[in-house]
C-alpha cells in the first residue's frame, strides 16, 4: 500500500524531514525566493512557483491530485493559510476550508464574527479620518492600529490617548499600511493558547505567557503561562468556544488572548503554529510536537491526540539590540553552553545595521532554555540574553521600510484574492 500523499505550502527543512520520517510522501509548493535547497531530500515533488496565484496553484493542484491524490494540505505558514483552505474546499479534502481560513486571516473579519456572537465583545472600526481616530481613542481609552491582514505585528500600532494620533496617523501613510481596523486596546495579561483540533474537537496543549515590553512586539514567551488554575481553564474553555464559532475542524491552531479584567478577549487566532519558537517551548513542557501533530494525522489512521501532561517550563528570550552599526558581538559561545540552554540564535554580524525593531523579523536573535517552573525559565532566558553584547555605533538614520517594501523582500502577498 502506498504511504499518504500530502500537499505542504511552504514547508521549511525542519517540518519536511519530520514529514519524511513518518513515511509520508511530500509535494511541497514554495516560492523561489525563499527555496532552500535543505528541503529537497525530503520531498517527493518541489514545485518553486508563486504558490499566492491562485489561477495557477489551483490549476497544478489539481492536476497533481487527479494523477496522485493527496490526503491532505499541511502548511505551518502564515501565507500558506488561506491558500490551504482554497485548495481544501476545490479538492473536497478533510480539513479547514476557505470560510474558515479567510475568517482566521482577516482580522476585521474574525472581530466582527466575535462580535456578532457576543464572544468576549471589542469595539472595532474600519479605517476612517484622523479626526474619527481621535474620537474612538477618546471614546474608548486607547486604540490599536492594524492593517486586516498579516503576522508578526507588521504595522501595528498602539494608541494610548489622542495626543499620540498626529504622530500615528503620520506613521500609517508613511509605512503605507493601506486599508486598516481601529480596535479598542486592551488590557491585561497577554497570552497565547496552542490547540490542537480533530474532526471538530479541540485540545488545549499549552497556555503560553508573554513579555511585550508595553508594546505590540514581543520580547519573550513562556510555556506555562503564569496563571491560576482557574484562569488557565477558563482561557482555555474561551479559546475553544472561539474556534467552535469560527468554524475550524482541523489541525493546530494559535489564539493570541488579552484576559481582561473583563475576561478574556481574543487578539487574533491563526489556524497554525505559533512563530517565535512557541512549538519548540510546547514541546519541552509537555513532550507534545505542534508541528508534528498534523504530519502524525495524515500518517496513522489510528492517530489520537495525545493527552498534554506538564513535565517542565521552558522560555524565550529575544535579544534585545540598539539600533546602528554593529561593530563587535561578544558572549555567544558562552551562552550556547550556559546551564538549561536548548538553542541559541544570534544574527548580528559585524557590518551590518540594525534598524529599530518594527516587525518581528526584525529581531536580531533569540535563545530557548528549560526549567523546572516557568520563573526559573524566565530568569535563565533572560540572563543568558543579556549575556550577549551586541556593540552598535550611531548611524544616520535609514528609513523604515514601508509594509509593500517588507513583504516584497518576504516574498508575501497580503490577499491573494484581491
Amino acid at each position: 500500500m502506498a504511504h499518504p500523499h500530502i500537499l505542504v505550502l511552504a514547508g521549511n527543512a525542519r517540518i519536511l524531514e519530520k514529514a519524511a520520517k513518518l513515511g509520508l510522501r511530500v509535494t511541497n509548493f514554495e516560492k523561489p525566493g525563499t527555496f532552500d535547497p535543505r528541503t529537497v531530500p525530503s520531498c517527493s515533488q518541489l514545485h518553486l512557483f508563486d504558490f499566492q496565484n491562485i489561477r495557477l496553484v489551483t490549476e497544478l493542484a489539481r492536476t497533481l491530485h487527479a494523477a496522485d491524490p493527496f490526503t491532505r494540505i499541511v502548511t505551518h505558514s502564515e501565507i500558506g493559510q488561506v491558500i490551504s483552505g482554497h485548495l481544501t474546499t476545490t479538492l473536497g479534502l478533510p480539513g479547514n476550508g476557505l470560510d474558515v481560513t479567510r475568517t482566521l486571516h482577516n482580522k476585521l473579519a474574525l472581530r466582527e464574527l466575535l462580535n456578532d456572537k457576543g464572544l468576549g465583545p471589542v469595539p472595532v472600526a474600519r479605517r476612517t479620518t484622523r479626526e474619527d481616530l481621535a474620537a474612538f481613542v477618546t471614546a474608548h481609552g486607547g486604540a490599536v492600529v492594524k492593517p486586516l491582514m498579516g503576522s508578526g505585528s507588521l504595522g501595528v500600532r498602539t494608541v494610548p490617548s489622542a495626543a499620540e494620533v498626529p504622530e500615528v496617523w503620520e506613521w500609517i501613510d508613511a509605512h503605507g499600511v493601506g486599508e486598516f481596523m481601529i480596535e479598542a486596546l486592551l488590557n491585561g495579561v497577554e497570552l497565547s493558547v496552542e490547540t490542537y483540533s480533530d474532526a471538530g474537537r479541540h485540545t488545549v496543549v499549552a497556555v503560553t505567557g508573554k513579555d511585550t515590553k508595553d508594546g505590540v512586539i514581543e520580547q519573550g514567551h513562556v510555556v506555562p503561562a503564569p496563571l491560576t488554575a482557574q484562569d488557565t481553564a477558563t482561557v482555555g474553555a474561551f479559546t475553544c468556544a472561539v474556534l467552535d464559532a469560527v468554524g475550524l475542524v482541523d489541525g493546530v491552531a494559535h489564539t493570541e488572548i488579552m484576559l481582561t479584567a473583563g475576561g478574556p478577549r481574543v487578539i487574533e487566532s491563526h489556524s497554525r503554529a505559533g512563530g517565535d519558537r512557541i512549538s519548540r517551548l510546547v514541546e519541552l513542557a509537555t513532550g507534545i510536537d505542534l508541528e508534528a501533530l498534523p504530519l502524525q494525522r495524515a500518517a496513522d489512521p489510528d492517530f489520537t491526540v495525545p493527552v498534554p501532561v506538564l513535565r517542565s517550563a521552558a522560555a524565550v528570550q529575544f535579544l534585545d539590540v540598539p539600533p546602528g552599526l554593529i561593530t563587535g558581538v561578544t558572549g555567544v559561545e558562552e551562552a550556547e553552553t550556559a546551564d538549561g540552554v536548548r538553542e541559541l540564535s544570534v544574527r548580528a554580524e559585524i557590518g551590518d545595521v540594525v534598524r529599530p525593531v518594527q516587525w518581528s523579523d526584525d529581531r536580531r536573535g533569540h535563545v530557548v532554555v528549560q526549567a523546572a517552573t516557568g520563573a526559573e525559565a524566565v530568569r535563565l532566558a533572560r540572563e543568558v540574553a543579556g549575556s550577549i553584547t551586541v556593540r552598535t555605533t550611531p548611524v544616520a538614520e535609514v528609513p523604515a521600510p514601508t509594509m509593500r517594501e517588507v513583504l516584497a523582500g518576504a516574498h508575501e502577498e497580503l490577499d491573494p484574492f484581491s
